[in-house]
């Protein structure tokens, strides 16, 4: 049995499908109209105006009552595209009936119906609709009506029906050219979002299988750092007690802030990797957030923030992921960044977004190690600097946030790391006013 995964594809192709096939219609039924209203009235070719025009507006209002369907987020499958390019069939063989039958030169258009099925429709359709063309086709030579052209001689006659046969071929060719790029077109963006949602459903679980890892190798290492804390404190206080060498103490409490330290790493492990997927959205202001962000971070290289008039600007986010996640770029650019060179941190709006601009002036990346930057593991650092999952990480937390990590990096120009938050997590604060495409600031009760 087909897969949810398949299922979901195959009615997004459908849609994407009968959004093209409406727009097309359209397009037909203004050429049907212009190429005979030119016949009967600049040629001068007799033709049934009245029954002509009244199919041609009922194909018009069957495009019309589609478009209002598909409007309302109909699911159409392929049995119904099918339906409708082969109602398209019988519409044309009957305005050939009108207008001459097989000797119309336009009865090459069959053509275009079966090259559109071939684009749109699955094998089995396409196979029908072409079985369905040749049989209207054929009917055609039984009984059609008579055009009566105006009185010349054969070769005249001949002479149009061979240059309508010219035109009817452009007309055909411009059209499946035409309708056969657009809709490939529209398929290709399509299954480029369908490839970048499995990209994150990927990333989602290697997320998933890290966090996994995280939280057991926490459990695993806590007891021990554990009982190692409680006999270092217990050394500790013995050499106090025996008025022991001071370096002897020293090195003890030495042990003892270097054994908090892992305590605080494994904290820290834990939240990004595993507690912050299921933690709390909790409302925060930016300068809450961005505090929390910098706190314990190095002094050198040196940090300029510029909160400005978003200092107060509301975000309704898993804060503390969140802000590990704006620490690992400020991070990461403090590594990059020279000591005597500052890293700075901006936020500001654009487009509607809240965005956190970090920015260092270190070597930059290539565009080779900028197009793998996020992957699991992977780490310009030195040995015993980094894992490489930070940013993965980060991009992890953002992204289920709604936002996106963006990256800007020249060799030698340094690198620029924005979270961008989108408007429907944060509320602009009524101090800074409305930008456009900013959430306005919410009355509080």
């Amino acid at each position: 049995m087909p897969s949810i995964a398949t299922t979901q594809r195959d009615v997004s192709r459908d849609a994407l499908n009968l959004a093209w096939l409406i727009r097309l219609r359209f397009v037909a039924v203004a050429g049907q109209t212009v190429a005979v209203l030119v016949a009967h009235h600049l040629l001068g070719v007799p033709l049934p105006i009245r029954w002509v025009l009244a199919f041609i507006a009922v194909g018009l209002a069957s495009n019309v009552s589609l478009a209002v369907w598909a409007r309302r987020g109909a699911a159409p499958g392929g049995g119904a595209l099918a339906g409708v390019i082969a109602f398209d069939v019988w519409l044309l063989t009957v305005l050939l009936y009108l207008t001459g039958g097989p000797f119309n030169p336009f009865s090459f258009v069959y053509v275009v119906y079966i090259s559109l099925a071939t684009v749109l429709l699955r094998a089995r359709y396409t196979w029908m609709l072409a079985g369905l063309s040749l049989a209207c086709s054929a009917l055609l030579f039984v009984d059609h009506m008579e055009l009566r052209l105006p009185a010349t001689s054969h070769d005249e006659h001949m002479r149009w029906h061979l240059w309508g046969m010219w035109v009817a071929f452009g007309v055909a060719a411009v059209y499946i050219v035409y309708s056969q790029l657009r809709v490939l077109q529209a398929l290709a963006r399509r299954e480029a979002e369908l490839a970048e949602a499995r990209d994150r459903g990927a990333r989602h679980e290697r997320l998933v299988s890290l966090a996994t890892l995280a939280g057991g190798a926490a459990h695993e290492l806590a007891s021990p750092l554990s009982t190692i804390a409680v006999v270092a404190g217990e050394l500790e206080r013995a050499l106090v007690a025996r008025n022991s060498d001071d370096d002897l103490i020293e090195d003890m409490r030495l042990i003892r802030t270097e054994l908090a330290a892992c305590r605080r790493i494994l904290d820290q492990m834990a939240a990004q990797a595993g507690e912050s997927a299921g933690e709390e959205v909790t409302p925060s202001s930016v300068a809450e957030l961005v505090g929390h962000a910098l706190e314990g971070l190095p002094d050198r290289p040196a940090l300029t923030t510029e909160l400005g008039e978003w200092a107060s600007a509301r975000l309704a986010v898993t804060r503390r992921a969140l802000a590990q996640s704006l620490r690992v770029l400020v991070r990461n650019a403090q590594d990059a960044s020279p000591d005597e060179v500052p890293v700075s941190l901006k936020v500001e709006c654009r487009a509607g977004n809240l965005r956190f601009e970090v920015r260092d002036r270190g070597a930059g990346m290539s565009s080779d190690v900028l197009a793998r930057a996020g992957e699991p593991f992977f780490t310009t650092k030195p040995p015993g600097r980094g894992m490489g999952l930070g940013l993965f990480l980060c991009r992890a937390v953002v992204e289920s946030l709604g936002g996106e990590i963006v990256i800007d990096s020249r060799p030698g120009e340094g690198t620029t790391a924005s979270i961008v938050i989108p408007p429907a997590r944060w509320t602009a604060p009524e101090s800074a006013g409305t930008p456009a495409g900013a959430p306005a600031a919410q009355p509080t009760s």
